[in-house]
């Protein structure tokens, strides 16, 4: 008898740079989520799709979990705190610098899980011997005593081939929730606004990145082109001039750099024209948040 088609939820947990979105695009094996320094870059859930003839896993990357200061940071714990009711595994991301008294309550939450949590120790190439990562999984275990402990170097690909392993022994018996040929469950323009908000975060200095937004207002794709009209929205005129620079010469940088890897990530020439707005308290705004889609 063949063996029954198996589908699952698995939801990517944790606090801001413990290498989430590192790890979930390991296990996707594709960019899907936007990966820099930076805390706070993930904003949404975003979905990545693993399919093979014998599965299918539905990966989440959630934002890191952090006491909301301003209302876009409530709508982002709240995806973090759904990630917690809809998963059929739970992959709780630390690292070995983090403290592992951070967020007590919502460390709390994970470890009255009813579903099988497995706890990631992230960036273990850091460690000096092995004395000390024992140390660290026994001060874990006595935190969520039910959690399978994986200690793993996400950047190094280490140990991440045996968590997906136990990530396909735990996902149910199921048919495939998306179409086998699905990647993810976003649409092609939210990977562009991802890939510049990405250069925004790496090109940028202090509150810049965290007060901008980017909208695709044109997405016309013909056989070999893409032809992108997107506006990076700011809080402010002087956010406006940094984002600019001195002759349009970094808003012209960070065009190039994105329109590079837009065109990597659909295979396709891009033409890609930037304009930047100012929307004043965009991120405490109700209906601005519902527009930029943070709010359901």
């Amino acid at each position: 008898m063949a063996e029954q088609h198996k589908a699952g939820f698995v939801n990517i947990v944790g606090n801001p740079n413990v290498g989430k979105s590192t790890l979930m695009n390991d296990l996707v094996g594709e960019r899907v989520s936007i990966i820099t320094s930076k805390a706070q870059t993930t904003r949404h859930r975003i979905m990545g799709i693993v399919n093979t003839p014998e599965y299918q896993i539905v990966f989440s990357d959630t934002p890191g979990v952090l006491s909301p200061k301003y209302k876009l940071q409530e709508s982002m714990l709240s995806f973090s705190e759904e990630a917690l009711t809809d998963a059929d595994v739970l992959v709780y991301v630390t690292d070995v610098v983090e403290d592992t008294t951070k967020n007590a309550e919502y460390l709390a939450k994970v470890a009255k899980e009813k579903v099988p949590v497995l706890l990631v120790i992230n960036k273990i190439d850091l460690l000096k011997d092995q004395s000390e990562l024992e140390q660290l999984i026994a001060r874990w275990k006595e935190i969520l005593p039910k959690a399978e402990v994986f200690p793993i170097s996400a950047k190094e690909h280490f140990n991440v081939a045996n968590l997906m392993a136990r990530i396909v022994e735990l996902i149910p018996e199921s048919e495939p929730y998306f179409g086998k040929d699905a990647l993810t469950d976003k649409p092609a323009r939210f990977f562009v606004t991802e890939i510049i908000r990405e250069k925004i975060l790496l090109n940028y200095d202090k509150e810049v990145p965290y007060s901008t937004e980017v909208i695709v207002e044109k997405y016309d794709e013909k056989e070999g082109a893409i032809h992108i009209m997107a506006v990076i929205y700011v809080e402010r005129d002087s956010q406006k001039g940094i984002l600019i620079g001195k002759g349009g010469t970094k808003i012209k940088h960070v065009g190039i750099e994105a329109r590079k890897d837009i065109e990597k990530f659909f295979g396709k020439s891009v033409y890609l024209e930037l304009f930047v707005k100012v929307e004043p308290n965009w991120r405490n705004r109700e209906n601005k948040l519902r527009a930029f889609g943070y709010i359901e």
